[in-house]
């Protein structure tokens, strides 16, 4: 009999590998969506009981947590991560925590190269040459990404290349890829008939193997066959160690949902609801859709736009993209997020980000917290509140048009009826402000590549023009000076033909965007 070339082992032995100073490479996402939450935690109680494994360099290019003790919690003591680098930090916030108390170094930078800097690691090339962070708060020329002011390595580079303006992101020599699937087979073969998304696990894997590194898989299933060879994502001969987790979830949220990798599978309907502010600013900003479009959407606000889109019966003239790898179906809201019901297919992370990075998505729709007058916005980093870009970045700067959509002002409250808005609190902090405290969004970089960019709230409707924000719609009910302009730190462009919101948005009834769509 063949002797297996990996080994079988508990977490505890598992982490026993991983040395002082290595750099270790989390694959997986969001809220448990392929997250190696078994490995990580062993990570954490290793390092409370023996001090050891310490000062890691982590990297995961998706955020992963649960935004309270999961995921990239389990690292959260001091003295165990020297230097974190993640694409998005928001739902890890007790490492988040010790990175603003400068108790660890850490960068944010674009999800999308995070992804591609997997692959290029892993075939040793010297880096990630792209466009990407151009302008935003990752160029060098800003804040290159850094967290804090004990980071204060360059690890962005600008490059000049035929006279024009690149980032260089630099290859990692990855000690140890922690990844997860659903099975191995006989030979290690990884699996991942139950995972929501593959993510970059396959390149994490080559990257420490291709450095003389190990690969360390978690699962729920050991199998004593043989897989199909086209069912395999990562190949046996990668995976050094095998931590099986018989209780593994398909995310934190959900143990087991086969409509989230099955097209033909039903879900509830119950978890697709529209309420309050979220239902009248994602039917205004669904209004900007056209069919045959590709169409990206950010976490949080706009995951209401394919609700919107299966309401008014559109949802098979569209191709909904996230940027987790799912395409063609409708994708799951809220913490949960990162997944598709009754998607058409799932590819790497990685690939999908190349589409984007190519300009392929016509339509983003993406949240924001904060907008200066030039029209750039800040959606990473506001207040004591670190959350980072994710794919914001990647997304936003390659898009043939943008709709920032958010709520007009910081807990506002408001009276919605079927006739518009009346405001009884206009906020307590404004989001429209003369200073950006980070700059996520580049206006000035968008109108160089003539992207259309709106911006959409419950109150009004901003453009973006050469001279500023252009106001051109508000909606019925409201008062353009109380509850918009005296609302703002600037006054914006009005439009001479300022108009109302269409009346049926506020309605509880179809908007006839079936009949209207225009064709793209």
């Amino acid at each position: 009999m063949k002797v297996k070339k990996f080994k079988i082992v508990s977490a505890k032995e598992a982490v026993s590998y991983i040395n002082d100073g290595d750099t270790v490479v989390f694959g997986g996402a969001g809220a448990g969506h392929a997250v190696p939450d078994k490995v990580m935690r062993e990570i954490g109680v290793s390092y409370v009981e023996t001090n050891h494994p310490k000062g890691l360099i982590t990297v995961h290019p998706c955020g992963i947590g649960d935004n309270d003790t999961r995921g990239m919690n389990h690292l959260a003591h001091e003295g165990l991560v020297d230097t974190n680098i993640g694409g998005f930090w928001g739902n890890a916030p007790k490492l988040s925590a010790l990175a603003k108390d400068n108790k660890l170094k850490g960068y944010n930078l674009p999800q999308g190269v995070l992804a591609h800097l997997m692959r290029a690691s892993g075939s040793r090339k010297p880096g990630v040459i792209t466009k990407v962070g151009l302008r935003t708060f990752v160029d060098p020329k800003l804040e290159g990404g850094k967290i804090n002011s004990i980071t204060t390595k360059d690890f962005v580079s600008h490059i000049d290349i035929q006279r024009e303006d690149y980032l260089f992101y630099p290859s990692l020599k990855v000690d140890v890829a922690i990844i997860r699937g659903t099975s191995v087979d006989a030979e290690g073969n990884l699996t991942m008939e139950e995972e929501v998304g593959s993510f970059s696990m396959l390149s994490i894997a080559q990257a420490a193997k291709s450095n003389g590194g190990i690969v360390i898989a978690q699962v729920k299933y050991i199998k004593d066959t043989n897989c199909k060879p086209g069912n395999v994502k990562v190949p046996g001969v990668f995976i050094d160690y095998i931590v099986q987790d018989k209780t593994q979830n398909m995310t934190f949220i959900s143990s087991f949902d086969e409509a989230l990798v099955d097209r033909n599978a039903t879900y509830e309907l119950e978890d697709l609801k529209l309420e309050g502010l979220k239902r009248i600013i994602m039917r205004r900003a669904s209004k900007e859709l056209e069919e045959g479009s590709f169409v990206n959407l950010g976490y949080g606000m706009s995951d209401g736009v394919p609700i919107v889109a299966q309401n008014e019966g559109i949802l098979d003239r569209l191709t909904f993209m996230i940027e987790q790898g799912p395409t063609g179906g409708i994708p799951t809201t809220g913490l949960n997020f990162g997944a598709m019901y009754n998607p058409k297919s799932i590819v790497d992370d990685g690939y999908q980000f190349d589409f984007f990075h190519g300009g392929g998505l016509d339509i983003t729709y993406l949240g924001f917290a904060q907008i200066d007058q030039f029209g750039n916005v800040n959606s990473s980093r506001f207040g004591n509140v670190l959350t980072g870009c994710g794919g914001f970045i990647d997304i936003s700067q390659n898009t043939k048009k943008v709709v920032f959509c958010g709520s007009f002002a910081v807990k506002s409250e408001q009276e919605i009826t079927e006739n518009g808005l009346y405001i009884t609190n206009p906020g307590k902090f404004n989001k429209f402000i003369n200073n950006l405290e980070q700059v996520t969004f580049s206006s000035e970089y968008a109108l160089e590549n003539n992207q259309e960019v709106l911006y959409v709230t419950e109150r009004a409707l901003f453009e973006l023009t050469p001279k500023g924000l252009l106001l051109k719609e508000i909606a019925p009910g409201v008062d353009l000076q109380r509850d918009i302009l005296d609302k703002m730190d600037f006054t914006p462009l009005i439009s001479e033909s300022l108009k109302q919101y269409d009346a049926d948005i506020f309605k509880h009834v179809k908007m006839g965007l079936f009949e209207e769509i225009p064709t793209i």
